[in-house]
């Protein structure tokens, strides 16, 4: 026994005294592994910002997210972090999948009236954790399908608090901050559910926006101006209820922040959205702190956004910082949210880990919210399914170790150009590509016009972040870089077209499957009107 711990204790890689071991995967990373599974707690914000994150823009001298800030100083900011696509079902589906659209067949949003959601034929991240051992609860935005098999506790999670969709697919009766402005719930008279958008802002008018907690409607409409600490009080009692019971836990935060209509407390002189910012900033760090205080040794928190600012919301919506995409507002159109330019898919991220993520760290490393799905199933030590495609990477050497990123990361349309889906703007390194160009609605109202670029448009990010000028077509520089992406993008698209592992999406709709707590009352609302 003697002699077995003495040769133990000599091999190379191996700290008893914390119970660290080192191991390889097949990517090559190295991977250290505590004796102790890790919990998980993942927080994505919805259409947030870069530049929402003070610690990205320190010049503007704002004080809206002081708890981020501290994640950051005490952990790593991922500077060119990029949400799997520019719009929400196709950001999450990535996310929990760690596959493109083009194979998790989640290429565009669903519909209140969804009948399905992502392919049960995917497998999830918290279905993965759960057959390890993992407890795993969701909180927040789903938006991945509601009905039946589709919903959260039947893709993995043993419990769920949140609304199926995003806030402003439902009316409630006392709006939030829009733009133009929601009008509230009907009160009177059973209505026949009609789907279609109210001319009044945009805005689902007749169906209530359901709270639901694991397969059941616990208020219809919901309350928006309490949501937030419903999720702080659910997502605390969470963390420590699993660290009571000493099980290893994945928590999946969704936030309604920073999506329209807004519903933040006390707005001051400087606004609604910093009001709303600052409230998001409060519920992240009282996970921190109560995270901290129970198990901060072995808690990875995760924090990054599902795509950019909705820049047609204008004073509700959030700042890109200098990814401004000029090419694209100069010609019309906005350049955030729904389109590849930089301001719809670069996030602000922040990872904290005490004692195995270096504090006040910054890495430019290239990275994607498809990462998430294998980096943490190699830190708890689970394999990922061999049976299909997973295009995330295995960032564990990044987070611990402050690595180099990807070489190539493709950016999927999302609704302003081009096909859903269409891998049209592909990233190599310090370069972008467009083949396709288009814009989302500006704050002005202009959308710009989609155009086809042959050879494509590539910019030089390092020396040009706005997306102002593109390269000269005539130069070698030009000419390595265009051929080296054609090359990867053509093997991609082999690649994809070849998998028999993709899957397809069913996006038909139908009126009955809105989520209802009671089609007798006006907006399926709950109980007996006053």
């Amino acid at each position: 026994m003697a002699e077995g711990l003495t040769q133990l204790l000599i091999l190379p890689g191996v700290l008893l005294c914390g119970l660290l071991f080192r191991t390889v995967t097949q990517h090559g990373a190295t991977v250290e592994k505590l004796s102790k599974k890790p919990n998980f707690i993942i927080i994505l914000a919805d259409d947030i910002g870069w530049g929402d994150l003070d610690a990205n823009q320190p010049e503007e001298r704002t004080n809206n997210t002081p708890y981020l800030n501290l994640m950051a100083l005490q952990g790593l900011r991922l500077t060119d972090f990029h949400s799997p696509a520019s719009t929400c079902s196709p950001s999450r589906a990535s996310i929990l999948t760690g596959r493109y659209g083009l194979r998790n067949g989640v290429t565009h949003n669903f519909a209140v009236n969804s009948v399905a959601g992502l392919p049960l034929s995917e497998v999830t991240l918290p279905q993965l954790l759960q057959r390890a051992g993992y407890y795993t609860a969701m909180i927040g935005k789903w938006h991945l399908g509601h009905n039946g098999p589709y919903s959260p506790t039947n893709r993995g999670f043993d419990y769920y608090l949140g609304i199926p969709y995003s806030n402003d697919m439902g009316c409630t009766d006392i709006p939030g901050y829009n733009l133009p402005q929601c009008l509230p719930c009907g009160s009177s008279g059973p209505q026949v559910i009609r789907l279609k958008k109210s001319v009044h802002g945009g805005c689902y008018s007749k169906v209530g926006l359901p709270l639901i907690e694991n397969r059941s409607i616990v208020e219809q409409p919901l309350d928006l101006w309490t949501l937030t600490d419903r999720y702080k009080t659910a997502a605390l009692s969470i963390i420590k209820n699993a660290s009571e019971q000493g099980q290893p836990y994945l928590l999946y935060i969704a936030l309604a922040h920073m999506h329209v209509p807004l519903a933040p407390p006390r707005p001051q002189n400087d606004g609604v959205y910093a009001a709303s910012l600052r409230e998001l900033d409060s519920l992240v760090g009282a996970v921190k702190i109560t995270s901290d205080n129970t198990d901060k040794d072995h808690t990875l928190i995760w924090f990054t956004g599902d795509n950019g600012p909705w820049e047609q919301k204008c004073q509700y919506a959030g700042s890109v910082g200098p990814f401004t995409g000029k090419w694209q507002t100069s010609k019309g159109g906005g350049s955030a949210k729904r389109t590849t330019w930089e301001g719809g898919h670069r996030v602000p991220t922040v990872a904290y880990w005490p004692g195995r993520i270096p504090a006040n760290t910054t890495s430019s490393a290239l990275l994607s919210g498809m990462d998430i799905f294998p980096t943490v199933l190699s830190l708890a030590g689970v394999t990922p399914p061999s049976d299909r495609r997973i295009d995330g990477i295995d960032a564990t050497n990044i987070l611990l170790h402050q690595e180099t990123g990807r070489e190539f990361l493709f950016h999927p349309n999302s609704g302003a150009a081009g096909k859903f889906g269409d891998l049209q703007t592909v990233r190599s390194v310090k370069h972008k590509a467009f083949y396709i160009t288009g814009a989302a609605e500006a704050c002005g109202g202009g959308t710009g016009q989609q155009q086809l670029h042959d050879p494509p448009l590539i910019f030089d990010l390092e020396c040009d972040e706005a997306e102002e000028t593109p390269l000269d077509v005539g130069t070698p520089e030009y000419q390595a870089v265009a051929e080296r992406i054609a090359r990867r993008r053509e093997e991609l698209l082999w690649d994809i077209a070849t998998d028999k592992s993709v899957s397809t999406a069913d996006y038909s709709t139908d009126e009955s499957a809105a989520p209802c707590c009671d089609p007798g009352h006006a907006v399926c609302r709950c109980g007996t009107l006053d």
